[in-house]
């Protein structure tokens, strides 16, 4: 039985690990090939992961802080330690920095994109509603009266990179998370 296992673990292991390029993988317990569904696709996803850290910082509990050059956010929590979640930051040239509170907090937000992307990515909607396909992910924190948002993504292999439009994206586990932790009138510093 355990060798059955083994077997079969094994064959599952191979076929997750396929190239997104091969159509099929032989099944080592029948030596037949497995045909792979043309909508299973590998996706490699590099997760950052969160951790509890010590945090002799300055900062008061409950303040967010975003490194953008390191890409990570820190919750502090108090008591000498801090949460720390990978980010995914602004490209060049939308990078910003400054001092915030959460003005809001949504799950599965919709989203408008604003007047300024629609002129660069024409083939944008005019609205889109919550929901896994959304590039907002499944919560999304409001910073201030600006544009910009703390939010999940769509897209995880975003999250390391400078790609967004000035926004703070996190994976949704993450950001669902973080989201559970804060409240509105939080302190967000982006450095």
């Amino acid at each position: 039985m355990f060798r059955i296992a083994l077997a079969a673990a094994a064959a599952l292991a191979a076929f997750a690990v396929a190239p997104a390029s091969a159509n099929y993988q032989i099944d080592p317990l029948t030596g037949q090939s497995l045909k792979a569904p043309s909508r299973f696709v590998e996706r490699k996803i590099n997760r950052i992961p969160r951790e509890v850290i010590d945090y002799y910082g300055p900062h008061a509990p409950n303040t967010v802080i975003v490194d953008t050059t390191e890409r990570r956010l820190y919750l502090v929590l108090g008591g000498g330690i801090a949460i720390r979640y990978g980010i995914g930051v602004a490209r060049p040239g939308f990078e910003w920095a400054g001092t915030h509170k959460i003005s809001q907090k949504r799950e599965w937000p919709g989203w408008t994109p604003p007047e300024e992307m629609k002129k660069r990515q024409p083939e944008l909607p005019d609205y889109m509603p919550g929901g896994i396909d959304n590039p907002l992910g499944a919560r999304a924190l409001y910073l201030g009266s600006s544009l910009y948002r703390i939010h999940g993504s769509n897209d995880p292999n975003s999250i390391g990179q400078a790609m967004s439009s000035g926004c703070i994206r996190m994976l949704n586990e993450d950001v669902v998370d973080l989201y559970d932790r804060v409240k509105v009138g939080t302190r967000v510093i982006v450095l």
